[in-house]
Parts: structure tokens; C-alpha cells; sequence
């Protein structure tokens, strides 16, 4: 059976656990990714880029199953920023490195399409059911 990607659990998570601890999260970025919209020149040589997303330093932050996106000011320009989860190469506190770097996901699998009775067997168009065999 196929799931959707643990990374933005994972990074709601570990998000919430370096906040609690009264650290700063950073996140790295593959800024080549396609759909990131950050500032290209703030781009490392390397294509990705670091953005603090403390509570005191962004506006709006959403970290849902498919992006993350808040508002932030870079140079003194408000500016909006989208990161598709895939492009989320780690999460860390800025002050002791703790955190997670992520593998790089080749494709993650869509969620299961649902037959709309909030039943996620393909095709089958009933819930799953159980049986006592005796």
C-alpha cells in the first residue's frame, strides 16, 4: 500500500518542537524545485537557500501536506514565499543544528483517490470491511 510523504509531518513537527524549545527554525530549500518562489538572490551557488521561519520573523506561515507558504521581508521588501514539501531539504534550530536533513523524494505518491464516502480503496467504491474467521 502506497503513503503520502511523511515530510510535512515531519516538518510540522519538528517545527513546533524547535519553537517549544525557544529556538530558531530554518529551513533549507532547494530553491530549483519546481514551484519554489523565494528571492533568486538569496540563492546560494548551490541553488538552495536558508529562511528563517520563526513566528517573529514571518507573517501567515501554513505548513500544509503539499506546501509551505508565508509572508517574510528580505532586504526590507515584503515578499512571498512558496515551497513546495519536496523542495524542504531539512529543518533545523539555528542555534544547535538539531533537526532533520531530508532524503530527496523522486516523485511522492498522490494520496489514494477517494470513491467521494470518504473510502480510499481504488476501486472497489465500498468501505473496507472486517470479518471473524473462525
Amino acid at each position: 500500500m502506497s503513503m503520502t510523504s511523511s515530510r510535512p509531518y515531519m516538518i510540522r513537527a519538528l517545527y513546533e518542537w524547535i519553537v517549544d524549545n525557544k529556538c530558531t527554525p530554518y529551513l533549507l530549500v532547494d530553491a530549483h524545485i519546481e514551484g519554489v518562489s523565494v528571492p533568486q538572490e538569496f540563492v546560494n551557488e548551490e541553488g538552495q537557500i536558508v529562511l528563517n521561519i520563526a513566528p517573529s520573523a514571518v507573517q501567515g506561515l501554513v505548513i500544509r501536506n503539499d506546501a509551505i507558504d508565508f509572508n517574510a521581508r528580505f532586504g526590507g521588501v515584503p515578499t512571498d514565499i512558496y515551497i513546495p514539501c519536496q523542495g524542504v531539504m531539512g529543518i533545523y534550530a539555528r542555534e544547535n543544528g538539531q533537526g532533520m536533513i531530508f532524503d530527496p523524494e523522486i516523485n511522492p505518491e498522490p494520496p489514494a483517490p477517494s470513491d467521494g464516502d470518504g473510502s480510499s480503496v481504488p476501486g472497489s467504491g465500498k468501505k473496507p470491511s472486517l470479518k471473524v474467521v473462525k
